[in-house]
């Protein structure tokens, strides 16, 4: 039901209570068996130990498990122990991933008020707020938190603070008259108080028509519990590249066997050789190669201060098309600041960052000090004094204790020089009217050291307007013509087009007597000024943005606030782009998500939106076929941020339900940092590549050397331990050192790789094949030379062809560094592959020269004059390809 658009009687009425007296403990058990306790559900939790097992039904996690099973045919046992470790322990990191996810809809819960003051049978007591129902009336005031969705219908200068559920950074000014309107947003239903928010000032009354489940909070909990994670591009790739493996690994047995039982090799030699290349065709440590540069990536993220929670986000990241963000406390500083002031007909421009009490107040390239100037220490005095905000220092940073605006008009004050003790000293408050939401203004009567009295009034500009007789102008007042009004009317006109909100301030000698109402003084005022205030963007959010657009990133703005001041920040920033619009939540809320789709690619800002309505766009830009990432600090953020491709939370000001629903935790709250992460996620994807690219491609020379033997009936030039050592050795090292590499120089200049591209997308594919042909062409060349030369010592032959495809593929390593060329780049510019490769020889030589391991892998001693033959054949694959790629491209 509509309760915001009836009359407080008639909500007493709809949901059968007593604003006097509340309910009875017969309705109460009625109402409880009917609606249930005030909390939010959970949905049915899976057992910790089916948990455990689902991380084991990925399809690569199979593919490793074969793989276990062949090297323990093999007797390859260090090998099968490895991989069921590195099995295992990917499990179990994907298990407390998941069970920690677990934990934002328990973090929601703790938003719900522990306690709640409620009138039953005609007296006022304090419950459980899990034991409230719906037609209970509650009481709350300044401090407390609202236990569930309420209808107001008595007040006192209430303000709720809703920037979790609405993303408003002020507090909202509360009313209990009807309000009528199609698809009102829930910041506009300022009759209405809901679960989860906090009271800032005043206190009030309501009937509570909304419990648990039913509420504002409970709809997005029950969006955090429908809304499914997606497979990151990066998971998708491998479950791809997995299965492409496993058929050419069952193919190439097959085929080795039969091709070499047909030459008249011995089926138990075959079938070891065919296993053997089947091995050497899955490259078992891909996933843990991967893990490990997400881990590495993720501990120089750290350092830039963003948190992984999931590990494949990294990647994610880094191909992400689409930034939504949210703008209060995200791209703006969430500190309501005071930029402009209006005094003496003159416009001044106020500087400074946040609720530092440090700036400058100029004007045409002119600075002055307002406490030197009557008109503007007028309108800055007033304004502290009538106040009840406190500016508070820890540690060097500054914080308001009370409302934000009024916090604005202190600071404001205090980069002038004026200090609010100081003016207490010299002016006595008698008596106060506080702020009102029906009369729009606030105002306290104060006495100076000689005996006078004066009323001093803030408040809404065009109410202080129509109830000014004059205005202070030119160290005198004049009187309020309709000239004064019409330009007083502009200048705030003009203010509010730049998105500033407006406080005016006035005031009027009064007689030294109390007052028995407001009436009494508001009138007849004398108009002083106006103080501007916006939330203002971050300063480094702006130089953020358009690296990102350099990098074909496009950041959209998701606000709670109004479509002006939506617009103003989102011109500021450089987020609106020629083409792009702003797109208001009424009329979001009424388009299908396939109108939607049509126009979203045009919409940069979002203003007045509801948690369903980011959800939406998040979908909405998804279904075009980007990647996008969320981020956001309130719990209105957190379904969204759940169902992007990555969701992002802000460390400082993000509430736990946004940080637990995220894959990735900015722990300065700074925008600028996502483009540092974006940086780092793409060069892990490229590291990803080069290393896939490495390993494939040793794996087809390995798998070629065979094949091409077979077919052109030639001994085995390798036997099967020697194919295992290679794939081990070779494999390992180098490869997790790819990871470490750093980026080429326009990683950052390039657009977000296509969601739908493959992993062999780029020409991967070809140079896969292209050099593990050579490769593989090379080393069996290597072979027949040394075969010819001696065709009765096979195993020296075997040894030759051993050492060169171990060279051929530590050669190509460094090719691998590049999408170029290996002449591309300094060869030597990545210290931990260098290691790497020479650990690799190492252990070669160790295996071709030490007797013991001869025996093992049926290698010999090769003599010096052969390493020439053996070095030529091997740096054949690299720079005969990579060479004339240089010489093509100068």
């Amino acid at each position: 039901m509509k309760y915001h658009e009836m009359s407080p009687e008639q909500v007493e009425k709809a949901v059968q209570t007593s604003f006097k007296n509340g309910l009875t403990n017969e309705e109460i058990k009625i109402r409880r068996k009917q609606f249930g306790f005030n909390e939010l559900q959970e949905a049915e939790k899976q057992s910790a130990l089916l948990l455990f097992f689902s991380q084991f039904k990925d399809f690569m996690v199979i593919v490793l498990l074969v793989a276990t099973l062949i090297s323990g045919i093999l007797g390859e046992y260090i090998d099968a122990i490895a991989i069921i470790l590195i099995v295992f322990v990917n499990g179990i990191l994907g298990f407390f991933q998941e069970r920690k996810a677990e934990k934002s809809l328990e973090a929601l819960k703790e938003l719900s008020a522990p306690m709640a003051t409620v009138l039953r049978g005609g007296k006022w007591e304090k419950i459980p707020s899990k034991e409230i129902v719906p037609g209970d009336i509650l009481r709350f005031a300044s401090g407390d938190r609202i236990s569930a969705d309420i209808r107001l219908f008595e007040i006192s200068s209430l303000e709720i603070e809703e920037s979790a559920l609405t993303g408003e950074s002020v507090p909202a000014v509360k009313e209990i008259a009807p309000i009528h309107g199609e698809n009102i947003g829930l910041g506009d239903l300022n009759n209405m108080a809901f679960m989860g928010t906090m009271v800032t000032r005043g206190s009030g009354k309501g009937v509570v028509i909304g419990t648990g489940m039913k509420t504002a909070m409970g709809q997005i909990a029950d969006l955090l519990q429908t809304e499914q994670n997606l497979q990151t591009p990066l998971q998708r790739r491998l479950e791809q590249l997995g299965k492409i493996l496993i058929v050419v690994a069952f193919v190439l047995t097959l085929l080795v066997v039969a091709i070499g039982v047909w030459q008249g090799h011995d089926l138990y030699t075959m079938f070891l050789s065919g296993v053997s290349l089947a091995v050497a065709a899955i490259p078992e440590g891909l996933p843990a190669i991967v893990t490990i540069a997400l881990s590495l990536g993720v501990q120089r993220m750290i350092k830039k201060n963003a948190i992984v929670r999931k590990l494949p986000a990294v990647e994610t990241l880094g191909c992400a098309s689409v930034i939504c963000s949210d703008k209060t406390g995200t791209m703006t500083q969430n500190k309501m600041t005071v930029t402009h002031l209006w005094a003496n007909d003159q416009t001044w421009t106020v500087s400074g960052q946040g609720y530092e009490p440090q700036g400058h107040f100029t004007r045409n390239n002119q600075t002055m000090n307002p406490a030197q100037d009557d008109h503007f220490y007028k309108l800055l005095s007033f304004s502290m004094l009538c106040n009840h905000a406190a500016l508070i220092e820890e540690k060097g940073k500054y914080h308001v204790d009370g409302d934000p605006t009024e916090g604005a008009l202190l600071v404001s004050g205090m980069k002038a020089g004026l200090s609010r003790d100081h003016l207490l000293q010299e002016y006595r408050i008698i008596q106060e009217f506080p702020f009102d939401s029906s009369r729009k203004m606030m105002t306290v009567i104060v006495e100076d050291k000689k005996g006078h009295r004066f009323a001093i009034t803030k408040g809404a500009p065009d109410i202080l307007i129509s109830l000014s007789e004059s205005v202070y102008v030119g160290g005198k007042k004049q009187y309020m013509s309709q000239i004064w009004t019409n330009r007083l009317q502009t200048t705030v006109e003009r203010l509010a087009s730049q998105a500033l909100r407006t406080i005016a301030v006035a005031y009027k000698p009064v007689p030294n007597r109390l007052f028995n109402h407001e009436a009494e003084v508001e009138n007849e005022l004398v108009f002083i000024g106006l103080q501007g205030m916006i939330d203002p963007p971050r300063p480094e959010v702006k130089a953020a943005i358009q690296e990102c657009k350099a990098a074909g990133i496009k950041t959209v703005m998701i606000t709670g606030d109004h479509v002006i001041t939506a617009r103003a920040i989102g011109e500021q920033l450089g987020i609106l782009n020629r083409d792009d619009f702003v797109l208001e939540g009424r009329k979001l809320e009424s388009m299908s998500l396939k109108e939607l789709d049509e126009i979203v690619d045009n919409v940069s800002v979002f203003a007045r939106v509801s948690p369903e309505h980011k959800l939406k766009i998040v979908k909405a830009l998804q279904n075009k076929g980007h990647i996008v990432a969320m981020t956001g600090d309130g719990v209105n953020d957190a379904p969204a941020i759940k169902a992007a491709d990555i969701g992002i939370a802000m460390g400082i000001t993000g509430t736990d339900v946004a940080k637990e629903s995220s894959a990735l935790i900015l722990l300065d709250d700074n925008f600028a940092t996502i483009k540092a992460a974006i940086h780092e996620g793409r060069n892990i994807y490229e590291n990803i590549r080069k290393f896939i690219r490495y390993l494939l491609a040793s794996n087809v020379g390995e798998i070629l050397v065979m094949l091409f033997a077979m077919i052109l009936a030639l001994p085995l030039p390798l036997v099967p331990i020697q194919i295992l050592w290679v794939n081990l050795v070779t494999d390992g090292l180098p490869a997790m050192a790819l990871g470490l590499d750093q980026p080429e120089g326009d990683v950052m200049k390039r657009k977000p790789r296509h969601p739908k591209e493959g992993v062999f997308a780029r020409r991967l594919g070809w140079k896969v094949i292209s050099r593990g042909f050579l490769i593989g062409v090379a080393t069996l060349l290597a072979f027949l030379i040394a075969y010819k030369q001696n065709p009765d010592h096979l195993e020296y032959a075997q040894t030759v062809a051993f050492a060169t495809l171990v060279l051929a593929q530590l050669i190509h390593v460094f090719d691998c560094r590049s999408e170029h060329s290996i002449f591309a780049r300094n060869p030597f510019g990545n210290p931990y592959l260098v290691w790497a490769v020479l650990s690799s020889v190492v252990l070669m030589i160790i295996v071709i020269y030490f007797p013991p391991l001869q025996t093992v892998f049926h290698t010999v001693a090769i003599v010096p004059t052969d390493w020439l033959l053996i070095l030529a054949m091997a740096a054949i694959p690299t720079f005969l390809l990579a060479g004339s790629l240089f010489i093509r491209k100068k």
